[in-house]
Formats: C-alpha cells, sequence, structure tokens
C-alpha cells in the first residue's frame, strides 16, 4: 500500500500488446557471489496481455466502499475469487469481497462482486480503526485461499509508529473461515516482529504470501529491506528484502534474499513524497516448490508506477534464517528472470498494481494470471483487472 497520494500517477502505454520473453536481469544485491543470478535454465516464460477491466471509482456494493484491492485469490471451493480490501476500517470495517471474474482467451469481460464481510477478531467483533490508538489496528493486504480447507489465510502489515505515538502492531498472518470469523494465526519468524531498531520499516512489513508444495508450504516476503538488512532502493543501488519458507505449523524451512531493483527516475523534488518500491506480492508455481512468479511495484513523484513481474528461485540461494544482518554479506541472492514490464503491455493504464492469482487455462494450453490494482480510495487512481497468458 502506498499512502498519501493524491496527484495523478498515471503513465500511459503507447506500445501495441506485445509479447515479452523473459530475460536475465541484474541483482539488486548487496555483495552478492559472482554469478548469482546465472540463468537457471530453458524454461524462460513468456507473456502477454489478454485484457483488462476498470471498476468505477468508489463503486458502492452492499453499504460498503470498493477499493483498495490490494490482494485477489480464486477460491476452489466456490469457482469464485477473493479480494481483500486494505482499507484500515476508516471508511468501513475491515473488510474482503467475492466476486465472479469473466475471464477467457478474449480478454476480462465483467467483475461481478457477490459478497462482502468484515475480518473478525479472535473475540468476534470487527477491527477498529487505527484512529482510536489502542493498538489493535490491522493493516491487511494480501489473501490466499487454503488448497487443502478453503479458508482464507491473509496478511497483514501492523504498524510501527513514530516516535512517541500509539502502541506498536505486530505484522502477522492470520486464519479466517470464509465467513470472515477468526479461525487461527500462523507463527512467524523473528525477524518479521517491529523492535525499536530491528525487523520490518513501516508500511513495509508482511505484504505477500502464497501456498506452494500443494498447500505444504506457506511463503511469505517482507515488502522492503528490514532495518538491520540495509538502506532502502536509490537511483544507485538495489536492495534485498527477505522470502521466507514455512510449514503450515509455522516452522521456518528455509529464508532468502530476493534482490528488487533500484528506483527507475529521479523523484520530482517538490514533491513531500518520496519514491515507494518494493514486493506486493509473490505466487507459487504449481509444479515447482521452489519457484515463485515476485511482482515488484515502484512509484516515483513525477514519473509515476512501475510494475515489473519476475521468474524468480530459491533453488541455489543462500539460506540466511540464521543471518542476523544481509548488509554487506555476501551472500547469493534468489535468482530472477524479467517476465513483463508492464508498460510494455500495452495497458490503458499502469497502476498500482498489488494483487495476483493463477486464472484458468487456456485453449491455447497458456495459464492466466490475473492481476488487481489497488487505488489507495484515491480519485486519481484506478482500481483496474488485468489478465495476462503465460506461456
Amino acid at each position: 500500500m502506498i499512502i498519501g497520494m493524491s496527484v495523478s500517477l498515471m503513465r500511459r502505454a503507447c506500445a501495441a500488446t506485445l509479447l515479452v520473453t523473459a530475460t536475465l536481469v541484474p541483482a539488486a544485491a548487496a555483495a552478492p557471489q559472482p554469478g548469482a543470478l546465472a540463468p537457471e535454465s530453458k524454461r524462460a516464460v513468456q507473456a502477454r496481455l489478454l485484457g483488462e477491466k476498470t471498476v468505477p471509482h468508489k463503486l458502492d456494493f452492499q453499504g460498503t466502499t470498493v477499493g483498495g484491492l490490494s490482494g485477489i485469490d480464486r477460491d476452489r471451493c466456490t469457482g469464485e475469487y477473493v479480494l481483500l480490501s486494505d482499507d484500515r476500517s476508516f471508511l468501513q470495517p475491515a473488510r474482503f469481497y467475492t466476486a465472479k471474474l469473466d475471464v477467457d482467451a478474449g480478454g476480462v469481460h465483467a467483475v461481478d462482486f457477490t459478497s462482502t464481510r468484515p475480518l473478525r477478531r479472535p473475540d468476534g467483533s470487527p477491527y477498529p480503526s487505527p484512529a482510536l490508538g489502542d493498538g489493535k489496528a490491522i493493516d491487511p493486504e494480501e489473501i490466499r485461499v487454503d488448497p487443502r480447507d478453503c479458508r482464507y489465510w491473509w496478511g497483514q502489515e501492523g504498524d510501527r509508529p513514530a516516535v512517541d505515538g500509539p502502541p506498536v502492531i505486530q505484522p502477522s498472518i492470520e486464519i479466517s473461515e470464509p465467513d470472515g470469523t477468526h479461525h487461527a494465526r500462523l507463527r512467524l519468524p523473528e525477524n518479521y516482529l517491529i523492535t525499536a531498531d530491528r525487523g520490518p520499516r513501516r508500511n513495509q512489513a508482511v505484504e505477500a504470501l502464497t501456498f506452494g508444495a500443494r498447500g505444504t508450504v506457506v511463503t511469505s516476503a517482507i515488502e522492503g529491506p528490514l532495518l538491520q538488512d540495509g538502506p532502502v532502493p536509490d537511483l544507485t543501488h538495489g536492495a534485498l528484502v527477505r522470502v521466507t519458507r514455512q510449514s503450515r505449523g509455522g516452522r521456518v524451512l528455509g529464508q532468502y534474499a530476493y534482490p528488487i531493483e533500484k528506483i527507475f527516475a529521479e523523484s520530482d523534488p517538490t514533491s513531500p513524497w518520496g519514491p515507494d518500491t518494493g514486493v506486493p506480492s509473490l505466487l507459487a508455481f504449481p509444479n515447482d516448490p521452489e519457484r515463485y512468479l515476485v511482482l515488484e511495484r515502484t512509484w516515483v513523484a513525477g514519473s509515476g508506477y512501475k510494475i515489473r513481474l519476475y521468474d524468480t528461485t530459491t533453488r541455489g540461494a543462500t539460506d540466511v534464517r540464521a543471518v542476523d544482518s544481509l548488509a554487506g554479506r555476501p551472500v547469493v541472492p534468489m535468482r530472477k528472470r524479467l517476465v513483463a514490464d508492464f508498460h510494455s503491455l500495452g495497458l490503458s493504464t499502469v497502476d498500482n498494481t498489488e494483487g495476483m492469482t493463477w486464472g484458468p487455462t487456456l485453449p491455447s494450453g497458456e495459464r492466466s494470471l490475473i492481476l488487481v490494482s489497488d487505488d489507495n480510495f484515491d480519485k486519481d487512481a484506478v482500481t483496474q483487472f488485468v489478465a495476462l497468458a503465460l506461456r
């Protein structure tokens, strides 16, 4: 989630629909070992645009404001899609939506919302607004449907308040029933927790979550580098963010450093907002437990958004679960190949894309990928559904 944006951030793509072949990109890592990002195999992913659909701004649905859609996943038990809003109970109680998406080889034909329910705390009450300052609010960002029992697992970033601000809210991965009732919580690694001088930065905690290995592995990613892992990306350097594989019970199976790119343009010096970049979503490949699609989202004042999709793997990367700080450490990061730069796809606009999930298999044998953008409830942004075909 990017907060406080109220200016038009969109840049129109002028290229026609394009087949984008995966290419090797350099690491944005801190002192990676030579050859850390060498080509993995001939399995290059290709992507092309199927179509897009925009939902009306601040659409009213069952007394709620549709917007802030930061996570999407398909519910195999119903055939519908589940969408998580990152409204922190400012407009209405923190909630999710269900929807029917008409997507095929011809594009995105319709998005029809079917229900909405609030996320509930263990005591059955909805989550309060952060304005109460009681440290019990949440910042929901990602949602996945359990492939085993169709419960909803969702990640929230918590909050690292300013000095003398409200209490710290720890990030977490919660598990809810399809009606929003709280069921359980996944135990997170110790280095995901917020302390005075360590852990995730504000608004850069757990924003990416996926199931892999037939539902036996839960993988999450921190959106930006931990405080102890070094500075955020700038115009000359990228950064490393942590990706963690866990069992369903919370046991850490491995933790790896994913290299995010450097900032792509200089920021408008008149803007009060600095660049923002990170990993808002990742998605496991169904047939390879160590392979993921990773979404990188960057916003720069005056230049707008750059959205890039990468094919990545933990295979061969250093397990850093016992590495206290990645700053200056010669670790081997995850390898990555560029699948698509959204400005090359022929979209009507490139906005704040934050969620993605697998869609139906197409008659061509390609697998569809469905993505959604978070409009931040801003009139200058859009809620955009995009469908890609991946070969």
